[in-house]
Order: C-alpha cells, then sequence, then structure tokens
C-alpha cells in the first residue's frame, strides 16, 4: 500500500531518462564504431593467391586464396545484423525520451479536478497558515490519534489547516465519553461531557467561517489568510479541550479490569442485537422500494465486520493485561471500543430510519391534504393592490402531487421520504410552512438526510475529506436555529446533507483501502 505521504508525489523521472538514453546512444555509437572500422581498413598482410600448374594444364589458386576472399564475404555480411540491432535500439530510445517529454508538458498536476481540490488563489493563501493548523496534532492519547492524522493531510490540502484532524478527534472522544460514561455515571465524567461541548462549539464555529471562505468572504487575500489563520487556531482549541477534558478519565492500569468487562458488555449487547436489526431490514425490503433503503444498506454486514474486530482486539486487551503490559492492553481496548461504538452505529442507525419510514409512510396522505389545501388558497384571483398570486407555479406543483397520490394508491412499494421531499419542495415556494403539516414534513425529511449523513460520516471518516464535512457543518447550522428556522431553512438543511452524504460516500470510493467502516488501529495499521 502506498503511504498517504507519497501518493501524490510527482515523480522526478526526467532526468534520470535523459541520462540513460544519452548513455544507450554513446553505447551505440561505439559500438557502431568498432564493428565498422575493422572492416573498412584493409589488413597490412594480404593474402596472395599462390598460382599452381594443374594436371590439365590449367592454374588452381591454392586453398589460402579461396579462404581469404570467403573471409571477406562473410564479415561483411556479419555487420549487416549488429548495425541494424543498434540502430533500431538508438531509434528507439529517442522515441520514447521525445515521447516522455512531451507527455510529462501535457500531464496535469495530480489531484487536479478531484471534488475539492482548492483553487489555486486559496492554496496560495492557505500556505502561512498551514503550519499553525496541525501544530496541536500529537498529543492525544485515544486509539484514533492515528487515523485523525490521515484525514488531517486531506484537509490540509484542500487549503484548510486542521478541520479535519479536529472533527476525527471529537468522534473519537464521543466514543470514549460514551464508555466512560458506562463506567462511572453521567456525574462522575460531567467535566468531559463540558469539554466535548466546548470543542463541539469551536468545531461549529471553524466550519462556519470555512462556509464562508467557500463563498468567497472575504475576497482580499490577505482578508482570506487572516481567515484561514482563525479556522486554524479554532481547530487548536478544539484539541486542546478535548486533550485537557479527556485526560483525567482516561483509563488507567488499574481500571484495566472494569473498562474491559464494560467494553465486553457491550459486545455482547450488539451482538445479540444484530440479528433482530437484520431480520428488521429484510421487512423494510419487502415494504418499501429498495431506493428507500440505500442509505442503511449492507448496514448489518458491517456492524458483523466491526465486532468481529472487537473481538480480536478485545483478547488481545486481556492477554497484554495478563503478561502485565498495561500500555498495549490499553491501546487495544480503545481500538475494541471504536469498533463497538461504530457496530452500535451500523445497528441503531438502521433502527432509526425504520422508524423514520414508517412515520413518513403515515404523514404522506396529511401532507397531501396540507399541501392541496395550500395551492387552493393561491387559486383565487389577488385583490386589488395585493401581492401577485402564484398563478404560474401552480401547473407544476399539481403536477407533482398528482404523481405522488398516483405512486402512494398504485399499490407498489415507494419510498415515502422522498415523496415527503417531492411534495415539500413542490410547495415551498407557495407555502410559509412555518407550523403545520408540512413543516413537520420537511422537519423529518431534513433530519433523515442528516442522522444518515452524520452516521456515515463517523463510522468512514478516515475517507471522508473536508468538503464533505463543511457541507454537512452547514446543513446542521440551519437545521439547529430554533424558532428562527424557515421552510426554506429546512429544505435546504435537507439538501446539503444528502449532498454531503454523496460526497463523502465519493470520498470513500476514491480510497478503497479506508471503506467499510475501516478504521486505524492505535499501532497505525489498518483494521
Amino acid at each position: 500500500m502506498t503511504s498517504p505521504l507519497f501518493r501524490g508525489r510527482p515523480r522526478r523521472a526526467g532526468p534520470h531518462l535523459a541520462v540513460r538514453v544519452a548513455h544507450a546512444a554513446l553505447g551505440g555509437a561505439a559500438g557502431f564504431v568498432w564493428l565498422v572500422l575493422p572492416g573498412m581498413t584493409p589488413p597490412a598482410d594480404a593474402p596472395v593467391a599462390i598460382i599452381t600448374p594443374s594436371p590439365a594444364g590449367g592454374t588452381v589458386g591454392t586453398a589460402a586464396a579461396t579462404d581469404a576472399t570467403d573471409g571477406d564475404e562473410t564479415s561483411g555480411a556479419d555487420l549487416v545484423l549488429p548495425v541494424t540491432v543498434v540502430g533500431a535500439a538508438g531509434a528507439l530510445a529517442g522515441y520514447g525520451y521525445v515521447r516522455r517529454r512531451r507527455r510529462a508538458r501535457s500531464r496535469t498536476a495530480p489531484g487536479a479536478g478531484r471534488p475539492g481540490a482548492p483553487r489555486a488563489a486559496d492554496a496560495e493563501a492557505a500556505a502561512p497558515a498551514h503550519g499553525d493548523g496541525e501544530a496541536a496534532a500529537p498529543g492525544h492519547g485515544g486509539g484514533e490519534a492515528a487515523a485523525a492524522g490521515h484525514g488531517g493531510g486531506e484537509g490540509d490540502g484542500d487549503g484548510v489547516p486542521g478541520l479535519v484532524d479536529a472533527e476525527n478527534r471529537l468522534l473519537a472522544a464521543r466514543e470514549e465519553l460514551a464508555f466512560a460514561e458506562a463506567r462511572g455515571g453521567p456525574e462522575a465524567v460531567a467535566p468531559w461531557t463540558r469539554a466535548v461541548r466546548d470543542a463541539e462549539a469551536e468545531l461549529a464555529s471553524a466550519y462556519a467561517m470555512r462556509q464562508r471562505y467557500d463563498e468567497g468572504v472575504p475576497a482580499d487575500a490577505a482578508e482570506r489568510r487572516h481567515v484561514l489563520a482563525g479556522i486554524a487556531g479554532r481547530c487548536q482549541e478544539v484539541v486542546r479541550t478535548l486533550d485537557a477534558g479527556s485526560a483525567p478519565w482516561s483509563v488507567q492500569a488499574a481500571q484495566l479490569t472494569e473498562a474491559l468487562e464494560v467494553a465486553e458488555a457491550r459486545f455482547r449487547e450488539l451482538t445479540a442485537r444484530t440479528p433482530a436489526v437484520e431480520a428488521t431490514l429484510s421487512a423494510l425490503h419487502a415494504r418499501y422500494a429498495p431506493a428507500a433503503l440505500d442509505a442503511v444498506t449492507g448496514y448489518p454486514e458491517l456492524a458483523k465486520d466491526r465486532l468481529v474486530l472487537a473481538t480480536t482486539e478485545l483478547n488481545g486487551a486481556r492477554q497484554a493485561s495478563d503478561l502485565g503490559r498495561p500500555t498495549e492492553a490499553t491501546g487495544h481496548l480503545r481500538a475494541a471500543e471504536g469498533a463497538i461504538a461504530r457496530a452500535g452505529v451500523f445497528l441503531a442507525e438502521t433502527d432509526r430510519l425504520a422508524r423514520d419510514l414508517t412515520e413518513a409512510a403515515r404523514l404522506v396522505p396529511a401532507a397531501l391534504t396540507g399541501a392541496e389545501a395550500e395551492l387552493a388558497a393561491h387559486r383565487a384571483p389577488a385583490p386589488p393592490g395585493g401581492a401577485p398570486h402564484a398563478a404560474p407555479l401552480l401547473p407544476h406543483a399539481d403536477a407533482v402531487l398528482a404523481a405522488v397520490r398516483a405512486e402512494v394508491t398504485s399499490g407498489r412499494p415507494y419510498d415515502p421520504l422522498e415523496l415527503l421531499r417531492r411534495v415539500v419542495r413542490a410547495t415551498e415556494p407557495l407555502s410559509a410552512g412555518e407550523s403545520g403539516v408540512l413543516a413537520a414534513a420537511a422537519h423529518l425529511a431534513a433530519a433523515d438526510s442528516l442522522a444518515a449523513a452524520e452516521a456515515f460520516l463517523a463510522t468512514h471518516r478516515e475517507g471522508v475529506r473536508v468538503t464533505a464535512r463543511t457541507c454537512l457543518a452547514e446543513a446542521r447550522r440551519l437545521f439547529a436555529r430554533g424558532n428562527a428556522v424557515t421552510q426554506a431553512d429546512r429544505v435546504r438543511a435537507d439538501d446539503l446533507a444528502r449532498e454531503a452524504r454523496a460526497s463523502a460516500e465519493q470520498d470513500v470510493r476514491l480510497r478503497g483501502h479506508q471503506s467499510a467502516g475501516a478504521q486505524q488501529r492505535p499501532d497505525g495499521q489498518m483494521a
């Protein structure tokens, strides 16, 4: 496997190739001279034919004269093949060199055109602040530290120092906090809980700055460098807060036995729950359209994979603890906790989608009725001096509602969440949508998209770049505005969350060795 440090580094084959071609040409020329010069220089003592009388009265040349003549003809013929080979080799070497030079001149830079690739001006602006964003990267004691570092390099490549690393640290801290709370209770870990919340607020601010930066605000190059420096500073604060908050609650040697028992209990719980989740998913496939279940297809199998890994790590932790190697045991324990946490996300996400689909199927008829009521209010002519009515939008909305109603009554499996989205989008330009059934439908659709994207990020975070994360953070911001959220905000949050999930999936596909929820162990090896 190629190291990420060298994966994008350009090869410097140009000078070496030129030297090799020059050596080949020189060798070919020397060989040609060596072969040809002896044939062009006549020998100093040419043999003289000796004529002897023959019995018949003629003269016959001796064998020496005949052999000399044959030898001259043979040596000339023998030169043809070596000269041809040397000439062909030289021609091929020259052709290869010229072709390689042309290809090098026309080749684009590695990574050009990839989703989320930085603009040249932004990358230049990011350069001064780049080092600051990673200053606090080392030092985290959790098992995901090395994994977070991998993503951090990708984030920095996007001109955003430290964002990916900081979020990966936060996701890992949440996992550790859950196990620490199971050991000591909520009151015992209250300071760590506050530290995690403070880190979440800092990270949200950093992503808001990144969102404005991507939108071109500010436009001045110097100010943009200041924005990047501010993002880097907030990311450093996230890491510092998490490190300070988690230090008192990290597993010590004396707590290994208790921590292992808690992890093993959670492991047994998830193992027993997996068959029920598989049955739930099978029932969903029988009831809804396949597209409705794309977000969780394969999740029970991924949960099993993580539980198998957890078994290995728990056994390693037990063995290291019995041999008196607490540091090694703690590393195995943290890897096991991470695998168990991801298995829990896979199973919980399947159950969550089942609940959302059931609620959406119940809400679709009411949403259709509410949408038709909204359209009816716009069919009446506008009063004199009043705002113009929305007649131009009505035909499209009517067509969408008719198609949705036909799909619901067709008797075929359908995706109720997608039908809700279609109803909401058809009526959103015409509806205030601050309350009522359409607002509830938009809220459910956006909440489903956010949950699906966040679960994917939590379980595949080593392979997800900063572009998808920024999109998801903006969706969270719009969705969490409380009473100030509008119908347009809900629709926009839903769109952003779905876009973030699609972008994250593409990132993971481009990093096949980290797909399927793979994670990095404390020793740096992929699990």
